[in-house]
């Protein structure tokens, strides 16, 4: 039986080149291209414009939360483990259509910077700013996180919620963040990350849909990803495992995928589906596969400098 070892360091994300001929240059206007073509796909059948969240949700069982809550629940969840202050000014690296960051000026007062590779998701979260008066706060630029345009010691908090995976060393993104914080500032990244490197050939479909729709290059694991911080300098304050709580936001996913199937199906045959969104309908399948047959987890890491 053929087994399949998924290499940490290399990028699996564009199968028409090997991993070994990838570079950052291509990974990074790959990443662009995913966001720029996904944009209304993300809008439509994830989030609304008022979280603008591009990521998992977090669900109590204790409360009755919905979709729209429980994404919500993931900002205030690593706001809160991360112990940010009204007072901290936070650089949102990987920032997306701005959701975190127009949330933590909205509920919290915080002095927030969003930065992304994609200057049409900077436009549109500089718009949802003016739309909810929150241009004083909240400032958005085109940036790649791993290079950043900022001084030394500019920020209070480094908050990444699923977009550390997208960078190829996950420790360039470590270290400029380390370089942007202030001494006592904290790292607050919230991802998914290996449970396993070795797979079946069932279980590396699933994972390979799960980069591709993504434009994931690689994850790291837990014990690999930590190691990395503290070689870097950080003190970790907490690791927490909160696969339990996103695991239903995971079968949302799922579902929504299924219910859309009958468009996906009629609008690729007509061609009307960019590479970029077929794979990422397609990683609605996998992702549930790849989270319940625990082949990842999803974790929070609160680092110190």
């Amino acid at each position: 039986m053929t087994t399949y070892y998924l290499d940490p360091s290399k990028d699996y994300h564009n199968q028409t080149i090997t991993p070994d001929e990838a570079n950052s240059e291509t990974l990074l206007e790959e990443t662009i291209e995913h966001y720029d073509d996904c944009h209304q796909d993300y809008l439509f059948a994830w989030c609304n414009n008022r979280n603008l969240a591009l990521h998992y949700g977090y669900w109590n069982e204790n409360k009755p939360y919905n979709h729209h809550q429980a994404l919500l629940n993931t900002n205030e969840e690593l706001y809160k483990r991360a112990g940010i202050l009204t007072s901290d000014h936070v650089l949102d690296a990987g920032c997306g259509l701005g959701g975190s960051a127009l949330w933590m000026a909205e509920q919290h007062g915080n002095q927030v910077t969003g930065i992304t590779l994609s200057d049409k998701q900077v436009a549109y979260a500089m718009k949802s700013a003016q739309k909810r008066n929150l241009q004083a706060l909240t400032n958005f630029k085109m940036a790649d996180y791993c290079q950043t345009p900022f001084e030394d010691e500019s920020f209070d908090v480094i908050w990444a919620v699923e977009s550390v995976c997208h960078t190829l060393n996950k420790a360039d993104f470590i270290k400029e963040a380390y370089r942007l914080l202030r001494k006592g500032g904290r790292l607050a990244v919230s991802d998914a990350f290996m449970l396993q490197r070795t797979f079946t050939e069932k279980q590396w479909q699933s994972v390979m849909a799960f980069l591709n729709g993504w434009a994931v290059p690689n994850l790291s694991d837990r014990q690999a990803f930590a190691s990395t911080i503290e070689n870097t300098g950080f003190s970790i304050t907490q690791i927490y495992d909160i696969s339990k709580q996103v695991l239903p936001s995971s079968k949302h996913m799922y579902q929504t995928a299924k219910r859309l199937e009958p468009v996906q199906k009629i609008s690729q045959f007509l061609g009307l589906r960019s590479k970029a969104q077929t794979a990422n309908y397609n990683v609605g399948f996998a992702q549930y596969d790849f989270f319940h047959e625990k082949l990842a987890e999803y974790c929070m890491f609160v680092a110190t400098k």
